[in-house]
């Protein structure tokens, strides 16, 4: 993982965006203390500049994820994402077959106690049902979901499809197990089927209308062919 080049989707004097690879953490955490590899360390020697995390993924989502290279740039954009300004659009491998659009809007518990408001909208994109035994169900079946989190809560997606019972594939935290299991055994699934795959929001420094799009990741995208699901256009 050291010698990885991160795949750069946009960059300019003052932001730089990356596809971030699944199972590399954004920067250093006392929750992952064992660990020694960073997004940011690794792309600030890439660049061999001052980079700075504009917001965060979990550690096993792949996807956009933004940088800011200069203090003015990181001041402005941060403004966005705190104010929810920031339009972020999720790919998901989700259990059973979801309904063709919805919304999750359970406030989510913080860490310290108490709840905060938390929106996620969904739409169902595609869906499968495979003849495969999970649990005590002689088939199994499953849901492509595009996700827009209206809010930025910690683990939002995942907790939120847990409270629906769509629960993500290969989320080893919020998720269900004997899924999860399958997917190891039938189709040597190792990480969580969760994607950031757009951005969109405002430059801070001219003005412009942003849009950053990253390319599915090569596991994601395996694992649907190998359900029989489209990956055209991901």
């Amino acid at each position: 993982m050291q010698n990885i080049i991160l795949p750069i989707l946009y960059q300019d004097d003052h932001l730089v965006a990356i596809n971030k690879p699944h199972n590399l953490l954004v920067h250093r955490s006392s929750i992952a203390a064992d660990e020694s590899v960073f997004a940011l360390q690794l792309l600030r020697d890439q660049l061999n500049c001052w980079v700075s995390p504009c917001h965060r993924i979990d550690r096993k989502t792949s996807g956009v994820l933004l940088f800011a290279l200069s203090t003015e740039a990181d001041k402005e954009i941060k403004k966005q994402f705190e104010n929810h300004s920031v339009r972020k659009k999720y790919l998901a491998l989700v259990r059973g077959y979801l309904p063709e659009s919805g919304t999750a809007d359970r406030p989510l518990e913080k860490e310290k106690g108490g709840f905060q408001d938390a929106i996620t909208h969904f739409r169902c994109l595609q869906q499968v049902e495979l003849d495969i035994e999970v649990s005590r169900y002689p088939k199994s079946r499953y849901s492509l979901a595009e996700i827009t989190p209206e809010t930025g809560r910690m683990h939002q997606i995942r907790r939120h499809f847990a409270q629906l019972r769509h629960y993500l594939i290969g989320d080893k935290t919020y998720g269900e197990c004997k899924h999860n299991k399958m997917f190891e055994q039938k189709f040597g699934l190792n990480t969580m089927l969760l994607h950031a795959s757009e951005l969109s929001f405002i430059h801070p420094i001219t003005g412009e209308n942003m849009y950053i799009k990253a390319p599915m990741n090569e596991e994601f995208r395996r694992i649907l062919n190998e359900i029989g699901m489209s990956t055209q256009g991901l």
